[in-house]
């Protein structure tokens, strides 16, 4: 599906982590969904940050085409996998910022 760049749609998340060995295991959960994240057309990035000095904090960056293109994202069996099996990783509840495009670059198809 072509998707256009009307209204670019992004996610800033953060995760805290429980231990380094749950870190460990959150991260490879995360890289087996990217090689379906890799394959959705209308996501642009998809980017997972270590904070310096932060050993047990992931942050996400992830920008959209579209809101819709957001949805088709989170209803993805890949995505609903990390969804469910991520939480024994996690000290707490993730903090989810959406946020709409006001100005910037952003990448072109």
């Amino acid at each position: 599906m072509m998707y256009a760049m009307t209204q670019p749609y992004a996610l800033h998340v953060v995760f805290e982590l429980r231990s380094m060995e749950d870190a460990a295991a959150f991260d490879a959960l995360v890289a087996e969904t990217l090689e379906g994240i890799r394959k959705e057309p209308g996501t642009l990035v998809y980017t997972v940050h270590a904070p310096v000095g932060e050993p047990l904090t992931r942050v996400f960056y992830e920008l959209y085409a579209s809101e819709e293109a957001f949805q088709e994202h989170e209803n993805a069996p890949h995505t609903e996998r990390m969804l469910r099996e991520r939480k024994p990783y996690l000290a707490g509840p993730p903090e989810v910022t959406f946020m709409h495009k006001t100005m910037g670059k952003v990448p072109t198809a």
